[in-house]
């Protein structure tokens, strides 16, 4: 339990000072943006790099990965079957398997397994998007009934498959493989001005997920936001665990797995369901009431599956 309260309370204090400095406009909303582009621009980079670097192919463990990707489709497929194959369908889809890797998940797992544990989260960081929103693009754009947008699906798909690897989370991850086969250490010059930035992400990122919860109204979305919250952080992780135990999974990358599967839903859904125009306002709810319920189930995990264990 001890273990359980140091990795989830800085967590929580952090992200609750955001709250507070965005309700009392310390943080505008419109500097929301601004802070996102240092997360994912700036300090993001550096941290996936600088890990990276000092990382072997042969010490990435798939199988855990293709676990956590295999209970997505579990769930996504099952979302579109109990509500009809639609655009909204898709993206409350996308919503119940898409975590909040970067600014709930990399702080989260750099506290509880520091840099071991991110060197497993960041293989799935780098497919995870790539892998999710070409699925959902594929199941928007081939809805039944679907109003063109303009594009040929599978020039839609592309541009999604095109978007998710030239993207600040997949490049500096292959370059910083790349440069791990070289044998050479990154000169200290280099290496702590990146080291610096790195270790500013978590606390920068879970003060922006304050700012943004501070600013964001559940109105009358609440149900559909919880069923959705649920989904993601209950089902998933669960689903996840299960497949994982039947296959005989155990260990740190396997325990990094489940405890994304607990995270929140990623921001990048709202992103999603904006371009689209589809159930905007319950994924937008959807957001804030996961990050509530993620607590729960990351306390369960980290209980169960947290170092010492």
């Amino acid at each position: 339990m001890q273990q359980v309260t140091s990795a989830l309370l800085p967590v929580m204090l952090l992200t609750a000072v955001g709250v507070v400095a965005g309700r009392l406009r310390w943080i505008r909303p419109e500097a929301v943006k601004d802070l996102s582009n240092l997360v994912f621009l700036v300090l993001t980079p550096a941290l996936l790099f600088r890990t990276m670097g000092g990382v072997q192919p042969g010490q990435v463990a798939l199988a855990p990965v293709a676990t956590y990707f295999g209970a997505c489709l579990l769930i996504f497929l099952g979302t579109l079957a109990v509500r009809g194959w639609n655009r909204a369908a898709a993206v409350q889809g996308l919503a119940a398997v898409f975590s909040n890797n970067f600014m709930i998940g990399v702080p989260l797992v750099g506290l509880v397994w520091g840099e071991a544990g991110l060197a497993h989260l960041f293989p799935l960081i780098s497919l995870h998007s790539l892998v999710l929103l070409t699925l959902a693009t594929l199941a928007l754009e081939l809805a039944p009934g679907t109003a063109p947008t303009g594009l040929h699906p599978a020039r839609a798909v592309l541009q999604a498959i095109r978007s998710a690897i030239w993207h600040p989370v997949p490049l500096p991850i292959l370059a910083g493989l790349a440069w791990g086969q070289t044998g050479w250490a990154i000169p200290e010059v280099v290496d702590k001005p990146l080291q610096l930035l790195g270790q500013a992400l978590g606390p920068v990122a879970l003060l922006m997920v304050g700012v943004s919860l501070a600013n964001t109204r559940l109105g009358p979305q609440w149900r559909g936001a919880l069923v959705l919250a649920l989904l993601k952080t209950a089902v998933h992780p669960l689903l996840v665990l299960g497949i994982g135990l039947a296959l005989g999974l155990s260990g740190q990358a396997f325990a990094v797995m489940v405890l994304a599967a607990c995270l929140p839903i990623g921001a990048n859904v709202f992103l999603f369901s904006q371009r689209y125009g589809v159930v905007q306002d319950q994924v937008t709810a959807a957001v804030a009431v996961s990050t509530f319920t993620a607590v729960v189930s990351i306390a369960i995990a980290l209980a169960l599956l947290a170092p010492g264990r």
